[in-house]
């Protein structure tokens, strides 16, 4: 009913189920920003249900062009192992190289094996050693789930993707985004040229502070890994809330 009107003609004889189910029409709404902002949403609400139960994780990532046969595919698998027998559900990007190393790892010790896609213009699919898995079409959405759902990032050697997954932990740490969470480059022969620059230039320019060199960890060794995340998860359940260092801050530094 029309208060004050004739009813609309166009919809005498019709139902509003009948409407909405037999309209044909234009379809360019669906790729408008008011509709993305809804699938926006959508994969947030998706990515919030599918690991908001997830036991305590950890993060690894890693090149998707390592060979299964290359030593850092090999580091992978270690870390990913040592990481389900210490307790921790791993989670990755879920492609291949280091992403499917890390999965196979702790899948293999029988632990959660969590891998978080994203679309891409070449096909990706998710690694056999996926247990729990979501594809995203947007990195940020993406990017926030890695971060809300892991205690800590373990970094092995990598390109772009990488290195931008390991500035953004960076940027939270050093900002108190996020606190307690190491940031652990694995494989000091390919990061040391960076950490280098980081330390004689960053540093030395002033566009960092000198306790940011702190915030990473560099190492080759898987147990010095698990040991430097559970001294931080330690940390975090005594109260301090650090940021990434491996050490409390005390109150001098706060």
């Amino acid at each position: 009913m029309l208060r004050g009107g004739e009813p609309d003609p166009r919809t005498v004889g019709t139902t509003t189920d009948q409407r909405l189910l037999d309209r044909r029409g234009p379809t360019d709404w669906v790729h408008t920003d008011p509709w993305r902002v809804l699938r926006i949403q959508s994969e947030f609400v998706e990515g919030f249900g599918l690991l908001s139960e997830l036991p305590r994780a950890v993060s690894v990532f890693g090149s998707a062009r390592t060979p299964a046969d290359h030593p850092h595919y090999a580091a992978g698998v270690a870390i990913g192992s040592a990481l389900a027998q210490a307790g921790y559900a791993v989670i990755t990007g879920g492609g291949p190289g280091a992403m499917e190393a890390a999965n196979r790892g702790a899948c293999e010790a029988g632990g959660l094996s969590v891998g978080l896609g994203i679309e891409l213009p070449f096909e990706q699919e998710l690694n056999e050693w996926v247990d729990v898995g979501i594809t995203f079409r947007y990195f940020f959405v993406r990017k926030t789930m890695f971060v809300k759902y892991a205690q800590a990032f373990v970094i092995l050697p990598g390109g772009f993707g990488t290195l931008d997954e390991l500035f953004e932990a960076m940027t939270l740490v050093q900002t108190g985004k996020v606190t307690r969470f190491p940031v652990i480059l694995f494989g000091s022969a390919y990061w040391s040229g960076l950490v280098d620059w980081i330390r004689d230039t960053m540093a030395a320019t002033g566009t960092i502070g000198p306790r940011d060199l702190d915030l990473l960890t560099v190492t080759d060794d898987v147990a010095e890994v698990v040991a430097v995340i559970r001294a931080a998860e330690a940390g975090r359940s005594a109260g301090d809330n650090g940021g990434g260092m491996r050490a409390p801050l005390g109150p001098s530094d706060a």
